[in-house]
């Protein structure tokens, strides 16, 4: 059974191919970090904001206060005989009850906090802070994955560090057909691009032919360009990291999110691949035809996202990938979604982790 592809060049299916159906699993619960930081966003943030300022107008009315504005609007004031009859009858059921009435007034960041960790679709979630390697959120993060495109980031590396002409053409062949997953591409046999071409629509649209012809033309071909894969893998300290091809179609190209944290922050010193990976779009002609390609990640589409590195992936085994370097409250996170349930759920799972890191509780 030929295996859905990204958004994207050959991979915009609109119903043309296959998609899965969520399917939702219990998941071990992620470790909430130690460290305090304040600020919250999105909808999380409204909530919070509301529930707040709720708390607070209780707190400083007081319930003579209350009791006033409740006559002045019409209402009966609450009899004290059913009040009286309304209290529990013996001590352990007032304890029991003075025990519910704490847990209603916990902090309300508390709960949603709880309520999106408990909501995360991804089987592996990871945060790191870049400039301290501090880990701000980890979920099943000592696992070894398959990887789908996220492999696609480092062909880019080791493209751009071999510094090969940009300029070059390149050809699609027979070659750059995918036999393993039966995968569709709109860079039909024949495409000519420049090498440059290649390596963005490689990471803005995870095209596969494309990620293929650029480790075909590497010095040496295929098999040399798996072997400064892996190389550079070690260089950066991926003890965890394995490829065997530059697409990502293999199951054997395989990472952990902390390895996949270190790619990150490579990728981001080279400013080629920020540029390319973080485009919305891009226009190139195919056959004669403008063709527009788009990035199967829709954050970088979104104004308050800072995104400085992107890259999704799909294959059956990896599930829905994610992994961006972006800025939240003036310092670079990595951010690693692995194995995730749903087509878009890798998005909501990312815009989860926002919201926990930049949450009130989420740095205790």
């Amino acid at each position: 059974m030929p295996c859905r592809q990204e958004e994207g060049a050959g991979h915009q299916d609109r119903g043309k191919q296959a998609r899965r159906q969520d399917c939702p699993q219990d998941h071990p619960q992620g470790r909430l970090p130690r460290q305090r930081e304040t600020g919250s966003q999105g909808a999380g943030q409204d909530r919070f904001e509301s529930e707040r300022q709720i708390q607070r107008q209780i707190h400083h009315q007081g319930p003579q206060q209350n009791r006033q504005q409740g006559l002045a609007q019409g209402r009966r004031p609450e009899s004290p005989r059913l009040r009286q009859e309304s209290r529990p009858r013996n001590a352990r059921a007032r304890h029991a009850a003075a025990a519910a009435a704490g847990a209603a007034v916990v902090e309300p960041a508390l709960v949603s906090v709880a309520e999106d960790v408990r909501s995360l679709r991804s089987s592996t979630a990871y945060v790191m802070d870049l400039e301290t390697s501090t880990v701000l959120f980890a979920k099943n993060d000592k696992v070894v994955r398959p990887i789908a495109s996220i492999s696609k980031l480092m062909t880019a590396l080791v493209v751009v560090d071999a510094n090969l002409p940009m300029d070059e053409m390149l050809e699609i062949t027979d070659e750059d057909i995918d036999t393993l997953k039966h995968t569709t591409s709109r860079l039909s046999v024949g495409t000519r691009l420049s090498r440059g071409d290649m390596l963005h629509l490689a990471l803005m649209s995870s095209e596969n032919r494309a990620a293929n012809a650029l480790g075909r033309n590497y010095p040496g071909g295929l098999p040399a360009f798996v072997r400064a894969m892996n190389a550079k893998a070690a260089t950066l300290g991926m003890v965890d990291s394995r490829f065997v091809e530059p697409t990502g179609l293999s199951a054997q190209n395989v990472s952990s999110p902390r390895d996949l944290s270190r790619l990150l922050r490579a990728a981001s010193q080279r400013p080629l691949i920020h540029r390319y990976s973080t485009d919305s779009e891009y226009e190139v002609e195919v056959n004669k035809r403008t063709q527009t390609f788009r990035n199967t990640n829709l954050l970088v589409r979104k104004p308050d996202w800072d995104i400085k590195v992107s890259k999704t992936g799909f294959i059956n085994e990896a599930g829905e990938c994610l992994v961006m370097l972006t800025r939240v409250n003036g310092r670079d996170l990595a951010i690693v979604l692995l194995d995730s349930q749903g087509k878009l759920s890798r998005i909501g799972d990312a815009v989860r982790l926002r919201r926990i890191v930049q949450s009130e509780v989420a740095m205790l």
